[in-house]
């Protein structure tokens, strides 16, 4: 018995586990990504723009990052940019493009890295939870409603317990995948 409640739950927990993914890609694990820029803005004459919007981001090297401007002009304020994120990278300029040296990672700053790849977890999970709760909810009104019979509400419930402990399962494995990438040296 698949209900539109159980559809709509379906979508909103896919869109949950792809933002997630989306967060977990700007994390730096020990290889660069040019997805580390990704929540980098730019003042761009007076308009906060994102890097990717302004510039090709690339990673010819595993340890490198390439910026390439479509806007020369624009250079010194993405190098700015970079500079005032919180990702601790240090630019340099050669004049037509960015290149970002991605350090080895410490023991510690892994550490710092995983718990922050946690967090991200568990508020994935919470929202999970939050619409797990909005759907039984919406169950029980069908059933005050006498749209569905107690046992059908049941089963329906059961199959929102089912649907939500699939994708919990998924956002584990994402993170211990994560965790994995993180700790490789």
């Amino acid at each position: 018995m698949k209900l539109d409640v159980h559809k709509k739950l379906e979508e909103k927990m896919e869109k949950t586990i792809s933002v997630m993914k989306d967060e977990l890609a700007t994390i730096r694990a020990g290889r660069a990504n040019p997805n580390m820029l990704d929540r980098v803005m730019v003042d761009y004459y007076g308009t906060m723009t994102p890097i990717k919007q302004m510039a090709g981001v690339s990673s010819p090297e595993p340890r490198t990052i390439l910026v390439q401007p479509w806007d020369k002009t624009a250079i010194g304020s993405i190098e700015k940019a970079i500079l005032t994120s919180d990702l601790g990278f240090n630019p340099t300029n050669d004049g037509t493009s960015i290149r970002i040296n991605i350090p080895q990672l410490t023991e510690e700053r892994r550490k710092d890295l995983i718990k922050v790849v946690g967090k991200v977890g568990e508020q994935a999970k919470v929202a999970l939870r939050n619409e797990r709760r909005e759907a039984n909810e919406s169950i029980k009104k069908m059933e005050k409603a006498s749209e569905l019979t107690e046992d059908d509400s049941k089963k329906a419930q059961d199959e929102v317990q089912k649907i939500t402990d699939g994708h919990i399962k998924t956002i584990d494995e994402l993170i211990a995948k994560k965790e994995k990438d993180i700790m490789e040296v």
